[in-house]
């Protein structure tokens, strides 16, 4: 018992209007941030045609975005997980309502466009903002049932986010998209602020300053390293530099984690091989997932005068997104029974090696427009099974208390990954590109989904090998580590950059005396 006391949580009455308001505007948020996501690779084409920038140079749109939010996403976690928590949601909406004008904007401004892509990148953090206050603020039952409706809504959402993308682009015009990203987020934050309740209950925590910075700094070297290795040239003077001070940065930010009591980013679970090998395939298969979406999404779209082109829209290029939304959310839902039989470590390596498959059919036969379509199934497979696996693997090797922790230390890194996928595929593709031509060689995709293929044949060995029984793993998680698992891997599949900051409380607390 402390001296004093915080304030029980604000349980809404659903009778009232705002009880019954709450569970529908946090559902909107789970939307705004599925239409968010969905600004991303379909642009990618057109963004290099409307300002006049080189496809390689364009992919920054969708890799800054992704930086961005890989850095803020704990930040805004922890912050949120406050007695400030809807001034931090409100706030995030309101930097993500600047950044999608900016984007919006009709000038020919390269720059303004990746500033207001950056801002959005905040944004992806709101999903688990939503789901905390869904935990603190609802009653057991009908938070779990919120908990649920958010997370199908944030798969759904997105699957059905980028052909609706391509549907505005296409016929109305490139910002349009970025348009309603705006218009949505600001009736988001006015229904945010009329019903979402205050946080005084929690308490305030020390925000680790130097930790968000050196991992901004360390991510941001390594990934201007990464695009823009074929203009500076490989081995020039200042891309080794760059590289070299980027992987010091990223080393003092490890070194500075461990050290510090309230780290940004716990990399202490790291010391447990099964949360290990979790996390390691994390970001390599991160990696993996963009490289082969940025790749497939700009070949799809290449000119039909390109030798190899197909010519296909923005809204056809986001439909071919649809099959890896579809079936990554399919198997995931399957692996929860299959794992009754196969061991979660054993279903992770068939994972990978599926959606390595993915990436050999692309190398191997894309001829035709309906290949794409059946690469990205195999490959939304490949990923519902792996990403699936992630958690349950995390959650039978800790103690209880820690798995919200151990969570959001996954989904940090997995989205580390998918940076890192965004710029090496656009690197690879700008070292096959003519300085005469505007787009890539054919033979640059090849290139591509064999390293790519590589990548993800040595993670699946790596992910067979490395792990050990630290222990004796649960046979069976309890209901709030089951939901816990359930909520992280739906975000994961709907590839929202979800930072759940570390719920876990006093068991004699006031927030856990209230919910008893």
């Amino acid at each position: 018992m402390t001296t004093t006391e915080r304030p029980a949580p604000i349980i809404v009455d659903a009778t009232t209007w705002r009880g019954k308001a709450l569970v529908p505007v946090l559902v909107y948020v789970g939307l705004l941030v599925a239409v968010v996501s969905s600004l991303g690779a379909p642009l990618v084409p057109s963004i290099a045609t409307d300002y006049g920038v080189s496809l390689g140079t364009a992919q920054w749109s969708l890799t800054i975005t992704l930086l961005v939010g890989a850095v803020s996403s704990p930040v805004v976690g922890r912050f949120g997980d406050g007695p400030r928590r809807l001034h931090v949601l409100l706030a995030s909406l309101g930097v993500l309502v600047v950044g999608s004008v900016f984007a919006a904007l009709p000038v020919k401004a390269f720059a303004l466009l990746i500033l207001g892509r950056a801002m959005q990148g905040i944004g992806l953090a709101l999903l688990p903002l939503a789901m905390s206050v869904a935990r603190d603020h609802l009653p057991p039952e009908r938070a779990r049932a919120t908990l649920a409706t958010l997370s199908v809504t944030a798969v759904v959402g997105v699957g059905l986010g980028y052909p609706l993308t391509g549907v505005i682009a296409e016929h109305l015009n490139l910002h349009a998209g970025f348009w309603l990203a705006a218009a949505l987020g600001l009736i988001a934050m006015v229904l945010s602020a009329l019903v979402v309740p205050t946080s005084r209950h929690r308490e305030s925590k020390a925000f680790d300053l130097a930790g968000a910075a050196l991992l901004g700094l360390g991510l941001a070297g390594l990934l201007l390293s990464i695009s823009e290795g074929e203009n500076w040239g490989w081995l020039s003077g200042r891309l080794l530099l760059l590289g070299g001070l980027s992987v010091v940065v990223i080393l003092a930010w490890i070194w500075h984690e461990l050290r510090i009591q309230l780290p940004l980013v716990d990399l202490r679970m790291m010391r447990n091989r099964t949360v290990l090998t979790a996390n390691v395939t994390g970001v390599m298969a991160g990696v993996g997932m963009y490289m082969m979406m940025s790749m497939i999404i700009r070949y799809v779209q290449t000119p039909s005068t390109i030798s190899y082109g197909m010519g296909a829209s923005v809204v056809v290029a986001g439909l071919v997104l649809l099959p890896l939304s579809v079936a990554s959310f399919t198997a995931s839902k399957l692996v929860t029974y299959v794992s009754r039989w196969i061991g979660p470590q054993r279903i992770l390596p068939i994972g990978v090696l599926a959606f390595a498959l993915s990436l050999l059919l692309f190398a191997t036969n894309r001829g035709q427009l309906w290949q794409p379509f059946v690469e990205m199934g195999i490959g939304g497979i490949g990923i519902g099974c792996s990403f699936a696996v992630m958690p349950r693997m995390i959650v039978s090797a800790i103690p209880p208390e820690e798995t919200s922790s151990a969570l959001a230390l996954n989904q940090v890194l997995r989205t580390v990954g998918y940076s890192i996928g965004s710029a090496l595929a656009a690197a690879i593709l700008t070292a096959h590109t003519v300085a005469t031509e505007e787009f890539p060689r054919n033979a640059g995709y090849t290139s591509g989904a064999v390293i790519g293929i590589a990548l993800l044949v040595v993670t699946a060995v790596v992910s067979f090998a490395l792990p050990t029984r630290g222990g004796k793993p649960r046979a069976k998680y309890d209901a709030e580590q089951e939901l816990s698992v359930e909520e992280s891997v739906d975000s994961a599949l709907a590839g929202v950059i979800a930072f759940e900051p570390d719920l876990s409380e006093d068991p004699n607390g006031p927030t856990a005396r209230a919910r008893r």
